[in-house]
Order: C-alpha cells, then sequence, then structure tokens
C-alpha cells in the first residue's frame, strides 16, 4: 500500500502560509478533530480518508499528498487563482491546397 503525506495549510497572523506535513494518518489525527471521512471524492484514492472539524479537504496533491486547508486560506488560494490570466489560444486555419489537372489553388 503506498504511503501518503498528509500537509495541512493555515495561515499565520502576519498572513504566510503554514505547511505543516504528518507521515501518517494516525499522527493527524492526534492534532485534529475527525468528523467524518470522505465518501463523495472525486478523486477515487481519497474515498475513505478523514474529514477533521475545521479544515477543508482532503484536497490530491501532486506525489501523494493529501492536503488539508484552513477555510481562510482555501478562500484565499481560491480568489488567487480565479484572478489568473489565461492564456487565450487562438486556432490558425491552414490553407486548403486543391490540385485540378496540373493546376494548383490555394484557399485561405
Amino acid at each position: 500500500m503506498k504511503r501518503h503525506i498528509y500537509r495541512v495549510v493555515t495561515q499565520g497572523v502576519n498572513g504566510d502560509y503554514r505547511i505543516r506535513d504528518y507521515m501518517s494518518e494516525e499522527e493527524i489525527r492526534h492534532r485534529h478533530i475527525q468528523i467524518g471521512i470522505d465518501d463523495c471524492s472525486t478523486d477515487i484514492t481519497l474515498r475513505g480518508r478523514p474529514v477533521f472539524k475545521g479544515l477543508i479537504g482532503p484536497m490530491p496533491e501532486a506525489g501523494g499528498i493529501i492536503r488539508y486547508e484552513s477555510p481562510d486560506v482555501f478562500e484565499q488560494m481560491t480568489k488567487e487563482w480565479s484572478e489568473l490570466k489565461r492564456k487565450r489560444r487562438t486556432r490558425t486555419k491552414k490553407p486548403v491546397i486543391i490540385e485540378f489537372q496540373n493546376q494548383v489553388e490555394v484557399q485561405n
């Protein structure tokens, strides 16, 4: 069975993000109150993971990390994510080449 790291992200008094990693589910349960289990996540690997009082999660993160965030961090990070400017894709038309009895016509 693959080991997971449980990451809790909160916000300090000065506004900096504070990250605390727990190496086991047992370790995080000693610091936070479990109020249920996740049974509806679209990520199947998160189903059955604990849900903690005062934290939003579980959420998947790269490298086998299961992430939980305080409500203020979740709100701030969601706001930052939504304000990112996305580069718009432009599609260029490829010219259509039609060959007629040794004559070539290019249409745009």
